[in-house]
């Protein structure tokens, strides 16, 4: 393991077990290097993986922050870089979207809290039953901040937003934390997924991160069991 390898994942300790304190930012670089006896340029390195996993975010002029959604509850369970979107990682296929809800709305104490917003921040709040190869695939429920994420329309819900945000607003998609649970049916599961009564739902929470740590998608996807299956990244090298 290399010197920015083994401080990476010290600091990324210290980060879940709230060693700092997540209001305010984290020791500068220098202050660091000189903890751990090592150069800025190691020190930066070491804070770039943790800014790309979503852990941290730079603000100019002011330090290294906390992503505080990214430790809510200490649920920091699967973490991943490879942030493509439904239709990128199903290229082979064919993938169609069903909107069934599409509004903007302010949102709740919880949906801030995760997004890192006020409760004046209006988000988007989507509906989207994602179809491949003709069968229901997976039920998305969206939430994501107009002010970031600035013009999304049926067109761009009808295919893919995650190419409308790393193509048209030329945003970088830097990483996600995600919680997987098992879960039973709902009303909408029934209607839309073609579930049966006692088949389990696999329904992922996801906060997706752009390159500077900021928070852009709340996210919850409804998988029918039969359809999921998850692979996952080991990033503690």
């Amino acid at each position: 393991m290399t010197k920015y390898e083994s401080i990476c994942l010290e600091i990324r300790k210290r980060i879940i077990e709230r060693k700092y304190p997540i209001d305010q930012p984290i020791p500068d670089e220098i202050s660091l290097a000189k903890e751990f006896n090592c150069s800025r340029m190691t020190m930066k390195r070491a804070l770039d993986i943790l800014v790309s996993e979503g852990l941290l975010y730079r603000k100019r002029g002011h330090g290294t922050f906390i992503v505080q959604s990214a430790i809510q509850n200490n649920k920091v369970n699967v973490v991943t870089n490879e942030a493509m979107g439904l239709t990128n990682l199903l290229k082979d296929k064919n993938v169609k979207s069903k909107i069934i809800k599409f509004e903007v709305q302010f949102p709740s104490e919880d949906i801030c809290a995760h997004l890192a917003i006020d409760s004046k921040t209006p988000v988007y709040y989507i509906i989207r039953l994602r179809i491949v190869d003709g069968e229901p695939y997976v039920l998305e429920k969206t939430y994501m901040p107009v002010t970031i994420i600035p013009g999304i329309n049926d067109e761009i819900l009808n295919g893919s937003i995650y190419d409308y945000i790393m193509n048209k607003l030329v945003l970088t998609i830097a990483g996600s934390h995600r919680i997987i649970r098992a879960c039973k049916p709902d009303d909408l599961d029934y209607e839309h997924l073609a579930c049966e009564l006692n088949d389990p739902i696999l329904e992922v929470e996801h906060i997706g991160f752009l390159n500077n740590g900021i928070p852009f998608e709340y996210s919850f996807s409804r998988h029918r069991y039969d359809k999921f299956e998850v692979t996952t990244i080991n990033m503690n090298r």
